[in-house]
């Protein structure tokens, strides 16, 4: 039986930009989580920018807790210092999706000035995530592309998949009929490691 499944789209930013900046990053993520949310076989709920350390730990700590929450995709919008990001990363006990893309499909090369560059960081922002998600060998999916390509959403619908997967293993109880012979080291199998890994009670 399938389960309810939200995705949470977290997008991190910082305060350096002002207000005024914050306020369209957070529109911008709401417009990719809405285009996701019929695309990618998941409801992806939009949730606030976070902009500190203590809102990135908060915010993994709410999606540990919620038991529609299947796992996360984290975008980074702007610059976002990546140091900010260990102790989230560290607390997060769902899949993770790391989702590499530019708000723009093309840069306006003609209108462009320091407050575009200072809003439209991913390549900068989403380079200094990644690198804190291979320097802690934390386990995560990575997908780069426009949010609009259809690549990238098909490889954000596989990862879907396999975190519904994981979603619904964790509650997974498995019979096995004519078992091996029972309590003995050298046939029973690591039952442990499987309920511990994929949570599968055998």
């Amino acid at each position: 039986v399938d389960i309810m499944s939200n995705v949470w789209f977290i997008t991190g930013s910082q305060h350096l930009y002002g207000d005024e900046a914050l306020k369209q990053v957070a529109k911008d993520s709401e417009i990719i989580a809405a285009y996701l949310n019929d695309r990618v076989g998941a409801k992806v709920v939009c949730t606030p920018v976070v902009t500190t350390a203590a809102e990135i730990t908060a915010v993994m700590r709410q999606a540990n807790a919620d038991e529609e929450c299947i796992g996360v995709i984290t975008w980074m919008h702007t610059f976002s210092p990546s140091k900010m990001w260990i102790d989230g990363l560290k607390t997060i006990a769902k899949p993770v999706l790391h989702f590499s893309t530019q708000f723009n499909e093309a840069l306006p090369y003609s209108e462009i000035d320091m407050d575009f560059m200072n809003l439209n960081q991913s390549a900068h922002g989403d380079r200094e995530h990644s690198h804190i998600f291979a320097f802690m060998r934390k386990s995560r999916k990575e997908v780069v592309g426009h949010w609009k390509d259809e690549d990238a959403i098909n490889e954000i619908k596989t990862w879907v998949n396999a975190a519904k997967a994981f979603a619904n293993g964790s509650a997974l109880r498995v019979c096995r009929f004519g078992d091996n012979m029972r309590d003995v080291a050298v046939t029973e199998g690591n039952k442990i490691t499987v309920q511990e890994k994929l949570g599968w009670s055998v």
